[in-house]
């Protein structure tokens, strides 16, 4: 029977799990509203950055909202690597086949049933968040053995120091396009033939995350207690969200494009937040990661214990949840076309973007049920394949 201490120490860490799996299951609802977008407005197609001048204020938000989806999960996975790692008792597991087994699968799916769920065929595979994060996790696969200082330096350089490659650039034909096109530019591989390849998600900045991540992870050891842990997210979140108003505000360092005084206050503030994803400027991790530490300090908060267990059902299975909605989003768009044509151009889809956030509430209920179940079936079932979703 365990004693009090061992007590305390079981219930902080369902706690601590629960978190992350919340945080996870916050953005993968984030990611469906997102998703719905693409799939039926994507006649209202948006640049990145967004153009300020021409972006309604809902979609603009909303895909402000959506930023903070792919910093979170790469953060996550290198947080959660190190939490396989490190056993509750003490030892610890191997990691790097873990990883690279893990990271390896991801990418095949990529290649496959993500591929197919977005144009339900193969003429172009689009190597997007998937592909990104099971790169990077073969990366830290190979890296984590070094020591936590010389990872620590690698991923703020990367994290830090990438936005000035900028003006490295590679031709097409040159040596060198393809390893930079997949590392830092975002470009197609194969551009002609029967199947085209393009690069959507640079990987260099998010190894940078995976790696911080993995460094996060003694935050969530017996060591710290809530309190304690609470105090160094926020400070981490602090920081994060300083370092980002003073670059931004001295359009120094950090992002492409600089921000402007438009017409008014708010086009002014939506300049201000325009920044770019792809690949993730400095301004644009900062940002998103220092608002993901308030929210994973949030979400840990015992007066929230019932809205987090309700997002951790979602978050506990990502990979069963992600296959699921974009297969469920591929079969409406497909009734829609086969029922009422394309009737914006090329594309079916909503006249307003009140439509994308009702669509998405309601696929999010929809889902809630067969997610948790898989979720159960994970943490209860000894086949090795279902613990990958």
């Amino acid at each position: 029977m365990l004693n009090k201490t061992g007590r305390l120490a079981a219930m902080n860490l369902s706690v601590r799990i629960n978190s992350i799996d919340a945080m996870r299951g916050l953005v993968m609802l984030i990611m469906l509203l997102d998703h719905v977008r693409e799939r039926v407005f994507y006649h209202h197609q948006i640049s990145d950055p967004m153009d300020v001048e021409t972006t309604s204020l809902i979609l603009f938000f909303s895909r402000l909202l959506a930023h903070l989806c792919a910093p979170t999960f790469v953060f996550l996975t290198g947080l959660s690597a190190w939490l396989y790692q490190h056993k509750n008792d003490g030892g610890q597991r191997p990691v790097r086949e873990f990883l690279i087994t893990r990271g390896l699968i991801l990418i095949a799916l990529e290649f496959t049933l993500v591929t197919f769920s977005w144009m339900g065929s193969y003429h172009t595979i689009w190597l997007q968040v998937i592909w990104a994060i099971g790169v990077s996790m073969v990366v830290l696969g190979l890296i984590a053995h070094w020591h936590k200082y010389v990872l620590l330096a690698l991923g703020l350089l990367i994290v830090c120091g990438h936005n000035a490659l900028g003006p490295i650039q590679f031709s097409p034909g040159e040596w060198g396009y393809s390893l930079w096109t997949i590392l830092h530019d975002r470009n197609f591989l194969i551009a002609e033939g029967p199947v085209r390849l393009k690069a959507s998600y640079p990987v260099l900045p998010w190894i940078g995350v995976i790696i911080l991540g993995y460094l996060a992870g003694p935050l969530y050891a017996h060591i710290f207690s809530s309190s304690q842990r609470a105090t160094k997210l926020i400070g981490l979140g602090s920081v994060c969200l300083a370092a980002f108003m003073l670059l931004r505000v001295t359009n120094s360092y950090g992002e492409t494009l600089p921000w402007q005084v438009m017409q008014n206050p708010l086009q002014t503030v939506m300049s201000f937040l325009n920044l770019t994803k792809y690949p993730p400027s400095l301004d644009f991790l900062l940002l998103t990661l220092g608002v993901m530490f308030f929210l994973l300090r949030w979400l840990e908060a015992g007066r929230m214990k019932k809205i987090s267990n309700l997002l951790a059902h979602y978050g506990a299975a990502p990979m069963f949840f992600y296959l699921l909605h974009l297969y469920v989003l591929l079969v409406i768009y497909e009734v829609c076309v086969l029922l009422c044509g394309k009737n914006h151009g090329d594309y079916f889809g909503v006249a307003h973007m009140g439509w994308v956030w009702l669509i998405a509430v309601v696929l999010a209920v929809l889902l809630y049920w067969p997610t948790k179940q898989f979720a159960l079936l994970k943490r209860k079932s000894s086949w090795r394949w279902v613990k990958y979703f």
